[in-house]
């Protein structure tokens, strides 16, 4: 793939990556959050505004992303509805 510029210090600077596709949600992200967690898994993380903490490994495992096939959406402005169809499922 090519490379992109990215601006750095508010503005001022650039630098050049390669461009490559985003990782930021759904299945592509919870691979890598996935192997983040098994690599770290006896790592301590703090919870509840940092009065709690437990082993990151003890944290649930990611969850699939359940299926919408047949549930009803909303559209236009709330005043329409329609079935879900099959695309969104895994």
């Amino acid at each position: 793939m090519g490379k992109i510029r990215i601006r750095t210090g508010r503005g001022t600077g650039t630098i050049e990556v390669d461009d490559e596709p985003k990782k930021w949600s759904g299945d592509a992200f919870k691979k890598i959050q996935e192997t983040r967690k098994k690599a770290a898994a006896n790592k301590m993380v703090h919870t509840g505004r940092g009065t709690g903490s437990r082993r990151l490994g003890d944290m649930p495992d990611p969850k699939a992303r359940p299926s919408t096939e047949g549930k009803t959406r909303i559209t236009g402005r709330g005043t329409g509805t329609r079935k879900s169809k099959n695309k969104g499922t895994q």
